[in-house]
């Protein structure tokens, strides 16, 4: 037994050390909130690239609707709830999606529903017709979105929802680990993805695309980079919704990496590397850098 034991530990140990090494492991995604500000421990969710994907859309879908944390919260808790943030082909009678909507009482077409930024966006449609939504308890708003046959059962999902809303849209981070991706990127891809959730963003202003040797800055900087870019500024009127929107622009493309085939995110004097500093975004700095980050910048570079 005594040998079992010390077996099953070294196994234990070499995976961690595997994840834990630069581009080793598995993939994985934590999200953190900081409480040290608070004098308490910073708290974390972790999930796979596809349930950080998944939630960084729907968080992104309602900052770009401009609605509260609450409302983020809601909204990835019972995605939490109904798909464990993965996008199904399957539930109760005709439930498909990350929030089991049904075609048949009028949510969508089956293809509608499936797309993770259709079913955000009309998730928050619903909710935001709640009188005082944001002042309910978490269940009572859901089950009025979803008349779910358990609605008790959204309220155990609240805690890591809102490490989730603070790491999209708030104080927290979303970190992504794992091997860095083979596939050469498409940054047209990447910018309609985007553009999708966001829209006409009237608080950025969407540099050119960079690459190969040309300024990957709105106005160049004095930067360049290698990779083909894409990079948003935040226009200076704008203020904290921007810069909301930036983080969440931000984190979006980190949980996207793998399938977009993203090497390289900056964003405001940080940066986060695809298979490098054990998924964690780290400081940076912004003038000199040809990856950095100004106040205010986003800056997304594609594999090559």
């Amino acid at each position: 037994m005594v040998v079992g034991l010390l077996v099953l530990l070294s196994v234990i140990g070499y995976f961690a050390v595997q994840r834990a090494s630069v581009g080793g492991g598995a993939p994985f995604c934590v999200a953190s909130a900081d409480a040290s500000d608070r004098g308490g421990e910073s708290e974390k969710y972790e999930m796979s690239p596809e349930q950080a994907a998944n939630a960084a859309t729907i968080a992104a879908v309602g900052i770009a609707k401009g609605l509260p944390d609450r409302a983020v919260t809601i909204a990835l808790a019972t995605a939490m709830q109904e798909s464990a943030l993965r996008n199904l082909d399957h539930g109760d009678r005709d439930s498909l999606g990350l929030f089991q909507q049904r075609p048949s009482m009028g949510w969508g077409t089956p293809e509608q529903i499936t797309d993770p930024v259709y079913s955000a966006g009309i998730f928050y449609d619903h909710l935001v017709d709640v009188p005082g939504y944001s002042r309910l308890p978490l269940t009572v708003a859901a089950q009025k979105v979803q008349r779910s046959g358990y609605p008790q059962a959204y309220a155990k999902h609240e805690p890591d929802a809102t490490v989730l809303t603070a790491a999209f849209a708030g104080g927290g981070s979303l970190d992504c680990g794992g091997p860095a991706p083979t596939q050469p990127g498409d940054p047209e891809k990447v910018r309609e993805g985007l553009a999708r959730i966001f829209g006409k963003d009237g608080m950025h202003t969407f540099g050119p695309q960079g690459g190969g040797g040309q300024a990957g800055r709105n106005g160049g900087g004095g930067r360049t980079s290698p990779e083909p870019e894409i990079t948003m500024v935040e226009k200076g009127e704008a203020g904290e919704a921007a810069t909301r929107r930036s983080r969440a622009m931000a984190h979006w493309a980190v949980a996207n990496s793998r399938e977009m085939g993203i090497a390289r995110v900056s964003y405001d004097l940080r940066g986060w590397v695809a298979g490098k500093d054990r998924g964690r975004w780290q400081d940076k700095a912004g003038d000199g850098d040809p990856y950095g980050a100004a106040p205010g910048e986003v800056r997304i570079f594609m594999a090559r």
